[in-house]
């Protein structure tokens, strides 16, 4: 396919993915449809224990070996969006931009099938499921396929610029994410006569407000945490004080001495609280991603071929929002750029929309990373 050929095809199936959007891991017909792209171009597919999702190859199976990537699931939001394609799934919409990575990443791929001659070693494409659900990039983690792969790239578009522009960001990018759960337990009893019981009610109230002392008091003023309580539960009645009332809420961190020392503190705290006012906690964690952190090395160079291709440099602020790419980090080193979709509504608002013509040029700029990413290392000799 040529240049004009392969903006119409990402184009008219970034119009399919978007109409058709699946939540995490029930990425069944999305999957369907990246095959069946792959096959027809003669791109060749690995054999993976993926239900969904998949990973397709170019190159000699040797190395070096960089690999790109791309996330494919939706979100549970109802469209509000004002665009002629919009989801025909009520209740799931791609909010947060997955169908233009999942469409830009198959234009990559058309371009690297274009000139696999030129690859000097393999480069892997991940179409990757549940980004949004319980870390789907675990799923691609265990199969292996990320065991020898010497770096790997991802992207993600951003609603804070224009189309042709490109935010870096060196060193700690994204926050490592975990959800805690805490029922704090207590001695149910008429609210006419509160001395009789524990009021679970009470005790949850005055977790919330020392809860946020951890990041007041605990944590370097200078370093970004968060910790938020998100959902209160207790009671049914107006005259009841509940034996046991729920506390969620999520904790955001940029390294793992961080990490650590708030999970503990909120742990304690809990604790403490309960045996304050005769109540027990009960608490349970939900780890999520670690921190995302970018080399600094491959980020000099993915800001060169960002220049080569006409792109704007636009530095941007670390953010406390995850993303589990941060698990290949754990195996392997690269760097994560966020592409200008046009200013829009937020990620994950119900009127969130990119600009499709953002879809070819960064096809091309993935392509052209992998590509001379592997020059780079067969060039170092796989040492860089």
């Amino acid at each position: 396919m040529n240049e004009q050929q392969i903006k119409e095809k990402i184009t008219n199936e970034f119009y399919w993915f978007h109409k058709h959007p699946e939540l995490s891991f029930q990425e069944y017909e999305t999957t369907k449809r990246i095959r069946k792209n792959l096959e027809e171009a003669g791109i060749r597919i690995l054999n993976l224990p993926l239900e969904t999702g998949l990973v397709a190859e170019f190159g000699s199976g040797n190395h070096p070996i960089v690999a790109i990537r791309c996330d494919i699931d939706a979100l549970p939001v109802t469209e509000e969006a004002d665009v002629s394609y919009r989801s025909e799934h009520l209740g799931c919409m791609h909010a947060c931009g997955h169908d233009f990575h999942t469409s830009a990443i198959l234009g990559a791929a058309y371009l690297l099938k274009e000139r696999e001659q030129d690859i000097h070693g393999t480069i892997r494409v991940i179409f990757q499921p549940g980004e949004e659900g319980p870390s789907g990039a675990l799923k691609v983690v265990e199969t292996g396929i990320i065991d020898d792969v010497d770096a790997i790239f991802g992207m993600h578009c951003t609603p804070l610029l224009e189309v042709g522009k490109m935010g870096f960001i060196d060193g700690p990018a994204m926050a490592a994410v975990d959800a805690f759960h805490i029922v704090f337990q207590g001695k149910g009893v008429h609210a006419a006569h509160p001395n009789k019981g524990i009021d679970s009610i009470v005790t949850a109230a005055a977790f919330v407000g020392a809860v946020q002392t951890i990041v007041s008091r605990n944590m370097d003023p200078f370093a970004a945490n968060l910790v938020s309580v998100t959902h209160i539960e207790g009671g049914h009645n107006w005259n009841v004080i509940p034996k046991s009332t729920l506390i969620e809420g999520t904790t955001r961190t940029m390294t793992k001495e961080e990490r650590k020392r708030i999970t503990a503190r909120v742990e304690e705290i809990a604790q403490s609280v309960a045996q304050t006012y005769g109540a027990q906690a009960e608490v349970t964690w939900k780890p999520g991603p670690p921190a995302l952190a970018n080399d600094k090395t491959w980020g000099i160079f993915a800001k060169q071929v960002a220049k080569e291709h006409q792109f704007e440099i636009a530095p941007m602020e670390p953010s406390l929002g995850g993303e589990d790419f941060a698990f290949y980090f754990e195996k392997t080193t690269g760097y994560f750029v966020q592409i200008g979709t046009g200013l829009s509504y937020p990620n994950h608002n119900p009127k969130f929309k990119v600009d499709p013509t953002a879809l070819y040029p960064a096809a091309s700029y993935m392509a052209d990373l992998a590509v001379q990413a592997l020059d780079t290392l067969h060039d170092d000799k796989g040492n860089k």
